[in-house]
């Protein structure tokens, strides 16, 4: 695998990730209450939350957090799916 598709192939997963995300919150906001709103509403948090180390005259803050719901997987499946049709 060139170094190029491995680039690609991990920018398609980031934004399926967001897409994905973004979608689930969007069609879940519409949804009555129920089951089907849990499912595409719910998501799992991966990450730390932010530090602040904050000293006289500088500040750093470092954090990372993944927010992943169901339709963010079901992209990002889609994506894996594609890519190994299209480039295998």
């Amino acid at each position: 695998m060139k170094r190029r598709e491995v680039i690609f192939l991990t920018v398609a997963l980031i934004l399926a990730a967001v897409s994905g995300g973004l979608i689930g919150e969007l069609v879940g906001s519409f949804l009555p209450d129920g089951a089907v709103k849990t499912l595409f509403v719910k998501s799992i948090d991966i990450g730390f939350s932010p530090v602040s180390v904050q000293l006289y005259a500088l500040s750093f803050t470092v954090g990372l957090m993944i927010k992943i719901n169901f339709v963010s997987v079901l992209t990002i499946i889609g994506v894996i799916v594609y890519f190994r049709w299209w480039y295998l």
